[in-house]
């Protein structure tokens, strides 16, 4: 199920499948000790389910499990719920590494009758930093792009990750209650875009970062995860969002002030 769905309204469309699913049927999968039907569903992105919708989740597994299988995907586990997790056979799946993904792009080249550099594609690789679907999307935005598509080709990287880049640097250009209003304004314009909230910190993280030495980074590391664990917690995302950016501006400029003293 695509991640287009809220949570509930996923549950929902997973109920309508189990209940308009025959007893027995020829195009489904066979339980091999019983000998009956029963249908697969897949429901993608079950950490981002809240809990209440995971709750309902688990009672739809019970109730539904001698019709129908469930293979949930996450790429988060702890935030599932221990009733949910208990009820279903952990499998990990590592990200594809750089060299499938060369040939993943390569295989769609081929059947798109497009000519693919064997160069470009692995840049293409690297920057899609092991996600199959953002290389994808970086292929297609190559393809509008430029065609036929060159070697050298410049890669973009996606909007959103521009504009956070950009928030990086207001944070660390300028840390007053004027910058901050103005990060609070792009962060907004994030969430409306719907850019997921923990993605928003990993990203101003790790542009931050790349702008401070190793002692300030163990201290950046440790207040994104505090307020990401506060993000989960919460139901404003905005407010724990400005308050990640607040304190970075606080322990930034404390840093910039200990760099002049010394």
């Amino acid at each position: 199920m695509a991640s287009g769905f809220n949570g509930f309204s996923r549950l929902v469309f997973l109920v309508s499948l189990c209940l308009s699913f025959p007893p027995r049927s020829r195009f489904g999968a066979l339980d091999s000790q019983t000998g009956r039907g029963f249908k697969v569903v897949v429901l993608s992105e079950v950490d981002q389910l809240s809990k209440d919708a995971q709750a309902a989740l688990r009672r739809t597994m019970e109730k539904y499990t001698s019709s129908c299988r469930l293979i949930l995907c996450c790429e988060r586990p702890s935030k599932v719920i221990d009733p949910v997790r208990s009820r279903c056979l952990g499998i990990r799946v590592p990200a594809p590494t750089q060299t499938q993904i060369v040939s993943v792009l390569q295989k769609i080249s081929k059947s798109e009758r497009v000519q693919l550099p064997d160069e470009l594609a692995v840049r293409i690789a690297v920057m899609s930093k092991r996600n199959l679907r953002r290389a994808v999307l970086m292929l297609e935005a190559c393809k509008v792009q430029q065609y036929p598509m060159a070697p050298n080709q410049v890669v973009n990287i996606a909007d959103w990750e521009r504009f956070i880049a950009s928030i990086a640097n207001d944070i660390c250009k300028e840390q007053t209650p004027k910058s901050l209003l103005s990060v609070r304004s792009k962060l907004y314009e994030l969430l409306t875009n719907c850019i997921p909230s923990d993605l928003i910190i990993k990203e101003l993280t790790r542009n931050i970062m790349r702008k401070c030495d190793d002692q300030l980074k163990i201290k950046i590391a440790k207040w994104a995860a505090f307020y990401e664990h506060r993000l989960h917690l919460g139901q404003k995302d905005i407010l724990h969002l400005e308050a990640f950016c607040a304190k970075i501006m606080a322990v930034y400029k404390h840093w910039l002030m200990e760099q002049m003293n010394f």
